[in-house]
């Protein structure tokens, strides 16, 4: 039984052949209608969650299956003071395949050690987001139409933002990336990823996203994240860090994508949404594909392409 806690969970030709089945998903959904029908997935989300809890419920249910779960801590038994190693046994007995989200980084990992479904890490505190970086990803390979020689910018929280965290890991693997790591000093990438992860490749930290723009084929935009904070006053601080608008895309290349995993508070101004270049909601949609992808992977579903 395989999970997926981290992107690198994969291997480079694993993670190329999700891609192409995601591919094959967009372009003829309806040949995967059916592929999920009597499964279901259980979306067990400790925080907060929009987007990912509902792709990934969305995508289980256009390959014919259903969703159960909660969407807070809140409404489960870990308000009583269950443990994740026992509500993974008890949810393992009412569906095929767990989709977590947990506030402590590693919960993901523990799930995997006490459960007999496939658990995928649907973000585990500032750690790690694998299956937004398979959208990602994917994004930026349709979009680009490769997924290498070309320059990353990521620009806003680079200390708590685990979307960063993962797609860096994951790009790691491929040929000629450079990144550009643009924030404030008190939100820089953490020294393990600046230590380790970027070890040998090429990078840059500046903290004017103006001055990064022209040289950018790819901007990852993050939010400054309230949750974590322990500071109010240093969370207002920095929350206005960025903000990237018409001025700051004029100096941007013709075929620029700017990325976000979105939410978005302030930090894309809404008049950069009637842009070309814009990706952010189209990121969202192949998030779904991906997810689906996904699924029939970790359920052994997935045909084989052509």
């Amino acid at each position: 039984m395989k999970h997926l806690l981290n992107p690198l969970d994969f291997t480079v030709e694993e993670t190329n052949r999700l891609l192409d089945l995601a591919s094959d998903i967009e372009k003829h959904p309806d040949r995967y209608a059916h592929l999920c029908d009597g499964k279901k997935i259980a979306t067990l989300f400790y925080e907060p969650s929009t987007r990912t809890r509902l792709s990934f419920e969305a995508a289980m249910m256009n390959l014919g299956g259903k969703a159960l779960g909660f969407s807070d801590a809140a409404n489960s038994s870990a308000s009583k003071g269950e443990t994740v190693e026992d509500t993974i046994r008890v949810v393992s007995c009412y569906a095929d395949i767990c989709a977590m989200r947990h506030p402590k980084e590693g919960a993901p990992y523990v799930a995997s050690l006490f459960s007999r479904i496939p658990i995928i890490n649907a973000g585990d505190g500032g750690h790690q987001h694998p299956t937004q970086t398979l959208a990602d990803l994917l994004t930026i390979r349709s979009l680009q139409g490769r997924l290498d020689n070309f320059t990353i910018g990521f620009c806003g929280d680079l200390k708590f933002g685990r979307t960063v965290h993962s797609l860096i890991n994951a790009l790691t693997r491929y040929s000629n990336i450079k990144f550009i790591l643009i924030s404030p000093p008190e939100l820089k990438v953490p020294d393990y990823v600046r230590d380790d992860v970027l070890q040998g490749f090429e990078y840059e930290e500046v903290t004017s996203l103006e001055e990064a723009m022209p040289k950018l084929d790819v901007l990852y935009m993050t939010r400054v994240q309230r949750e974590r904070f322990f500071n109010e006053e240093e969370y207002i601080r920095m929350k206005d860090s960025y903000i990237l608008d018409a001025e700051k895309m004029a100096l941007a290349k013709d075929n620029t994508l700017v990325l976000h995993p979105l939410p978005r508070v302030n930090e894309i101004a809404p008049e950069v949404d009637n842009d070309p270049r814009a990706s952010y909601f189209k990121q969202v949609q192949y998030a779904v594909y991906v997810r689906m992808a996904l699924i029939l992977t970790l359920l052994d579903l997935a045909p084989e392409l052509n």
